[in-house]
């Protein structure tokens, strides 16, 4: 379970990264990334976290279905959060869940997440200087 202040809540949060944020898609999830605005307002010297939403519609399956998909993709975003280079960003990830999700094995959800999740982040990743050759 990821803690309360590592979470997206709001309507207002999930609409930001609908509409700001760089989607990457896969068979089973699309992930949306978008800038935290809550960091850029905040004056605060707080260390940048990222945080996340999940949504898993109806077309996945019965609420049964649904809840283990969302348990499954939960635990691949929170492990994906304790690892360099998203730790340190201050982001907001929306992972959407697909109906072919309900069928796919953890296995597979994680490949796809991990995958979709990391070409989504590119863009905010930062710039890294070229080697002068």
């Amino acid at each position: 379970m990821l803690p309360r202040d590592r979470r997206v809540r709001t309507p207002a949060e999930f609409r930001h990264l609908g509409r700001t944020g760089t989607r990457a898609g896969r068979r089973t999830v699309v992930v949306s990334v978008a800038t935290d605005p809550d960091h850029t307002r905040s004056t605060s010297p707080s260390v940048p976290r990222p945080r996340a939403g999940f949504v898993v519609s109806k077309a996945v399956g019965n609420a049964v279905t649904r809840n283990r998909v969302k348990r499954r993709l939960r635990a691949v975003v929170a492990e994906q959060m304790r690892t360099a280079p998203l730790r340190e960003l201050p982001v907001l990830v929306q992972v959407r869940a697909l109906p072919p999700a309900a069928e796919a094995d953890h296995a597979l959800l994680r490949r796809e997440t991990v995958g979709a999740l990391a070409k989504a982040l590119r863009p905010h990743l930062p710039a890294v200087p070229r080697d002068e050759a």
